[in-house]
């Protein structure tokens, strides 16, 4: 099985920005289990930025564009040191792949994304993937990946994924008193049924953004998951286990 993972900002960093290492070691010995029981792993991981705002001692995201560059430049350096240290503990190579909606929106360079990742999976490679905050210029046109939302969604497209988990602080989809709602599958009139979400002042996300993508995902024929990145969820999801919020393929409405 081809599957993509994609952990939130606040799933993997401390409240001032700074990487989560238990939360990343956790999420990474996960990553290579399912490797181990034969899936191929595409990960998408947010967080740059946030480790930027800490490492610099800002108190928050900043507005201003070339601060979020520069924060995207500090903080990715940092996040990908942790993963080639923490992958290497498993015998695992990583490769890295910024990329913007440019990217996805020409031809050329959407076919060569798909060749690199197809080749770094033949070869055993994880690809972890970010929005290169550095040089994308989507945050004045006001359209963003939603803190890698819709980014994971593309790429689970772009590489034919028969699975797409998306990582985030709750246990799923919560309804209005706060309970996990194990499966969805119809999307008309879901917004009465889970309660509101909220992003952090690290990220630009939040659960309107990842239902975006699960639709998007879910009719594109990709199941989905919504889990929390904070605990031990992608093995038991993919042994079948009631874990998260469960969108099927095709649901539509």
């Amino acid at each position: 099985m081809r599957i993509v993972v994609k952990v939130g900002t606040h799933a993997i960093a401390a409240k001032s920005g700074r990487p989560d290492n238990a939360a990343l070691k956790r999420l990474v010995a996960q990553i290579c289990a399912l490797r181990a029981n034969g899936h191929e792993v595409v990960f998408v991981s947010s967080g740059a930025v946030a480790a930027g705002v800490e490492a610099l001692g800002l108190s928050a995201r900043p507005k201003n564009v070339s601060e979020i560059q520069m924060c995207a430049a500090v903080g990715q350096a940092r996040f990908i040191f942790q993963y080639e240290k923490l992958f290497a503990e498993h015998g695992v190579q990583i490769g890295q792949l910024l990329l913007t909606h440019y990217d996805f929106e020409h031809h050329t360079r959407a076919h060569n994304v798909k060749n690199a990742l197809g080749r770094l999976l033949e070869a055993g490679i994880v690809p972890i993937i970010n929005e290169n905050d550095v040089v994308a210029d989507e945050e004045l046109k006001g359209q963003t990946f939603g803190d890698n939302d819709w980014l994971s969604y593309l790429i689970a497209k772009l590489v034919r994924a028969d699975a797409l988990v998306l990582l985030t602080t709750v246990d799923g989809l919560l309804d209005a008193e706060g309970k996990r709602i194990h499966e969805i599958k119809l999307f008309r009139n879901i917004s009465r049924l889970v309660r509101a979400g909220e992003k952090g002042n690290l990220s630009k996300g939040g659960m309107a953004s990842k239902l975006k993508a699960v639709r998007a995902a879910v009719q594109s024929g990709i199941d989905t998951w919504i889990a929390n990145g904070r605990k031990s969820t992608l093995v038991p999801i993919f042994e079948g286990k009631s874990v998260g919020t469960f969108f099927p393929a095709s649901t539509i409405g």
